[in-house]
């Protein structure tokens, strides 16, 4: 388990993390969202020991991860741009893992054929989505503890994410491996996580469940004999798009409750739409002023 203790974190006057509590359970698939500059990449170094907090704590198994070699073995973190030397192959690095993980070859093996990696050639001549295919390799091989994402989809092909999702709802059930990613693909998140975390303002904005936040949230589609006007609407939308006497729009709380009340207004159509993690996602951002 990971917890997250009174996080705070500053770059000169920047405060980017500001008293951050997290919960994050063993075995789960989690999610870590939030507009560019949220602290998610911040949040994710400061779990792996890469940074030093200013204040508070990062406990992993109820210990402290701050320069205590034994539990960061249990930690592979994937950067958005991982660095490595030049001239370096992938088949060094997976040399070197071994040294660190309990590196297993034959998962190597098996996502290097998915992923097509080249071994011997250098890191440096490879294309971006080539480069993050090499890495989810490493990682998944490195059959971690804890594995740590950013932005993991990044660059790679819808095949590749397809595999790469794969991959890591296996290694979730063979090892019990706890994954935490930072992503702006939340559409890929939602396949996967089951829980999720939303930075906002440097602290955590909204956290649980993922399947329980969505099952609060309903989207609906309404026609009128008359214009269909937000105010005059008898609950408060998240989220509205309306032309003339047809509207989209999105709310929070009780299906029946919402249904009910829709339904006094006489309606000649009201049907229910799915809505998903992005859609989410965006009336949190809106909420809150990012969007309009």
């Amino acid at each position: 388990m990971i917890e997250l203790c009174s996080l705070c974190k500053s770059y000169g006057e920047k405060r980017v993390l500001d008293r951050v509590d997290l919960t994050i359970p063993d075995g789960a698939l989690f999610g870590l969202v939030g507009i560019n500059g949220a602290g998610k990449s911040t949040l994710l170094r400061l779990i792996a020991d890469v940074l030093r907090p200013d204040s508070g704590d990062v406990l992993v198994d109820g210990e402290s991860v701050r320069g205590n070699e034994r539990v960061k073995r249990g930690i592979f973190f994937l950067p958005d741009d991982p660095f490595y030397a030049t001239g370096t192959t992938v088949g060094r690095l997976a040399e070197m893992y071994r040294c660190f993980y309990p590196f297993d070859t034959e998962t190597f093996d098996k996502y290097r054929e998915v992923f097509q990696v080249q071994t011997k050639t250098p890191i440096r001549n490879f294309s971006k989505g080539m480069k993050r295919q090499a890495f989810v390799t490493l990682a998944l091989a490195c059959r971690p503890r804890y594995l740590l994402l950013d932005e993991a989809f990044d660059g790679l092909d819808p095949l590749a994410r397809l595999e790469l999702k794969r991959g890591l709802i296996e290694l979730g059930e063979e090892t019990g491996c706890t994954t935490v990613i930072s992503s702006h693909s939340l559409r890929e998140l939602e396949d996967i996580c089951s829980g999720y975390a939303l930075l906002d303002g440097g602290t955590v904005a909204d956290a649980g469940d993922l399947g329980n936040a969505l099952e609060h949230i309903h989207k609906f589609q309404i026609a009128l004999d008359r214009p269909v006007v937000r105010e005059e609407l008898p609950v408060e939308c998240l989220s509205f798009e309306g032309t003339g006497r047809v509207a989209k729009f999105i709310v929070r709380g009780d299906r029946d409750e919402i249904v009910a009340q829709l339904e006094a207004l006489s309606p000649i159509l009201l049907e229910e739409l799915p809505v998903d993690f992005e859609e989410l996602f965006l009336c949190e951002v809106r909420s809150r002023g990012y969007l309009k």
